[in-house]
């Protein structure tokens, strides 16, 4: 009874929901009380105190300090009255959990009285708010701020299912966070974790080398990116080529694709439904081949009885995407004629050959193994694709989008995500489905291919994911320094919420959205987290706790560099460095 005295600090006034007015008790000797040798700090914004109810204890966490908590109801009295105003203290709770017994759990089964007793949290109280973790399903990613030997924990199981959005400033420790979270798995050693990365600055394979497999536009053949161009669906296909189409001739290639997939289908003999055979779908075909086909018509001339065509000045080749040469069209009625079925495309036709030539897009026209031949015959299918990035010995794949052009950032990545969650999709019943094995999906820097509003390709796979990816396996990890950005649709799917520093204004209110009411006054305090430190709520947590997360092993490249340092270096061979930076550039190749 004693040491309850000694924890006391004030008695419940008002209860309005789950917003709880304390009235602090003005007899306290100090703000800063010490218990058991330990100094602790009375009313401090996102602290603990305890309501105990016999066998049951309630929690919660401390949101407004001072005259801004008086209830409404006394505001008044307390206004008139300016001496009772600054002799009496103040702070609003908001309920979180309960403990019974010694078991923590969130949520409130009962409501507290007024004239029931608010207490200080001890550090023995903390250890039990903050532990009865199962090990099995958590990972350790830090220390809780308030008490640097208590160990932040994560369930990892909701971390996954129910989708989880690091939102931060830059170089208020993004980066950093996810390594540690994935750092954090890979050292579970599972037998059959999957976690895929998409990477669009190549910052995580520093930080991660030990724990992934890099996949990356200008790797070796083991570990080079490929997304075959026959797996996109047409609108992402066409969206690739520079130059405008009408509708009718949209259609017009449409058209022409499907007749190419469907002609693979049988003279591959692949195991599909004709029927079900789309523009969009998955099938092998030669697009040098369909460029070639659509160019000849074009550019066909005929003789005097306008349906034979002219002879050939010069025969071209496929492979090398040459177009036939025709004896031009004469004037008048003089033969040869132009083909006056031509629609119109060859503008269209030679912006396309031009990207089917440049080596900055070898990773979709030119996939290695999984370019199709003149009859659409394949050395390579998806399964394969499939393995190396979903079923490689490390629990963590890394695919590099660093060497992907700008313009087709968002359609690749999209694509990526795509191919990858429609497979786990179709393939629920399987041993390797998402349910079976499920997969964690990690989008770095996420707001430069999910812009609200935006009817791209990624944003409507992301959005899928987000809405139906728990039920097939499949979960999310975004990372973004612009939350205001970032669909919200897509955000206010995210079960876990980690906020690192935050400046903007206009961010911290689109997390404030995000998070229940009660606790929304905690995200003012985002703009004095240090570096690394953040509030983790929701799902994956017990309780909304402020985390210091540890450092990683390896810097991720997206960390600062240290001029101090760096600057009193002295460069050798100044020359050469400069030649190959040029060389770099010019074959858009960072590894040269």
């Amino acid at each position: 009874m004693a040491r309850n005295n000694i924890t006391e600090i004030g008695e419940i006034d008002s209860i309005s929901g789950n917003v709880i007015s304390v009235r602090l008790f003005d007899n306290l000797k100090s703000n800063m009380p010490i218990i058991d040798g330990i100094v602790y700090r009375i009313g401090q914004i996102g602290s603990f105190v305890k309501v105990p109810l016999g066998y049951a204890t309630l929690y919660g966490i401390v949101t407004q300090i001072g005259s801004s908590a008086i209830p409404d109801n006394l505001r008044e009295v307390y206004l008139q009255d300016y001496d009772k105003l600054v002799n009496n203290r103040w702070i609003n709770i908001a309920l979180v959990g309960e403990q019974i017994g010694k078991k923590f759990e969130r949520g409130i089964i009962q409501f507290p009285s007024t004239g029931d007793k608010v207490h200080l949290v001890t550090i023995d109280d903390l250890n039990i708010i903050y532990g009865g973790y199962d090990e099995i399903n958590s990972i350790t990613v830090g220390n809780i701020s308030v008490s640097e030997s208590l160990d932040a924990k994560v369930d990892l199981d909701r971390m996954i299912s129910r989708h989880t959005a690091i939102v931060g400033s830059t170089g208020s420790g993004k980066s950093n966070a996810v390594s540690i979270l994935l750092q954090a798995i890979a050292k579970r050693d599972f037998k059959n974790s999957r976690v895929v990365i998409i990477d669009p600055h190549g910052e995580y394979n520093e930080s991660l080398t030990k724990h992934s497999n890099l996949i990356e536009v200008n790797g070796d053949d083991d570990s080079k990116l490929v997304v075959p161009f026959w797996a996109l669906p047409f609108s992402e296909l066409i969206k690739v080529f520079s130059g405008s189409l009408s509708d009718q001739n949209r259609e017009y290639i449409r058209e022409k694709i499907v007749d190419a997939k469907l002609k693979s289908v049988k003279d591959n003999k692949i195991d599909v439904e004709e029927q079900s055979v789309t523009a969009d779908s998955p099938i092998p075909f030669s697009l040098k081949k369909l460029w070639f086909e659509l160019d000849d018509f074009e550019r066909t001339t005929f003789n005097a009885d306008r349906t034979t065509p002219a002879t050939k000045i010069a025969v071209g080749d496929i492979e090398t995407l040459k177009s036939n040469i025709y004896p031009p069209a004469g004037t008048g009625n003089s033969a040869p004629f132009v083909n006056v079925k031509a629609k119109g495309i060859l503008s269209f036709l030679d912006g396309m050959r031009n990207k089917l030539n440049n080596a900055s897009y070898n990773f979709l026209f030119n996939p290695g193994n999984y370019t199709p031949d003149e009859n659409g015959k394949i050395k390579l299918d998806l399964d394969s694709l499939f393995k190396v990035w979903l079923a490689n010995k490390q629990p963590i794949t890394i695919l590099d989008l660093s060497g992907v052009p700008s313009e087709i950032m968002t359609s690749i990545s999209g694509t990526l995500l795509k191919i990858i969650y429609d497979g786990l999709f179709w393939g629920i019943n399987t041993n390797v489905g998402g349910k079976s094995q499920p997969l964690l999906l990690v989008l770095e820097e996420a707001h430069n291919y999910l812009k609200a509003g935006e009817n791209s390709i990624s944003s409507r796979t992301v959005q899928t994911i987000a809405k139906e990816g728990r039920k097939y396996g499949v979960g999310l990890l975004l990372s973004t320094q612009r939350p205001s950005e970032i669909d919200e649709t897509v955000l206010s799917q995210c079960g876990t919420l980690i906020a690192l520093r935050m400046n903007n204004s206009k961010d911290r209110g689109h997390i404030r959205s995000a998070i229940q009411d009660e606790l929304q006054s905690m995200i003012d305090i985002l703009p004095s987290l240090r570096t690394g430190e953040a509030l983790i709520s929701g799902e994956a947590v017990k309780i909304p706790s402020r985390v210091k997360f540890y450092k990683a092993n390896n810097t991720a490249k997206g960390s600062d560099p240290k001029a101090s340092i760096l600057w009193s270096r002295e460069i050798h061979n100044i020359d050469e460095e400069y030649s190959k930076l040029i060389k770099s550039w010019r074959n858009q190749n960072y590894k040269i």
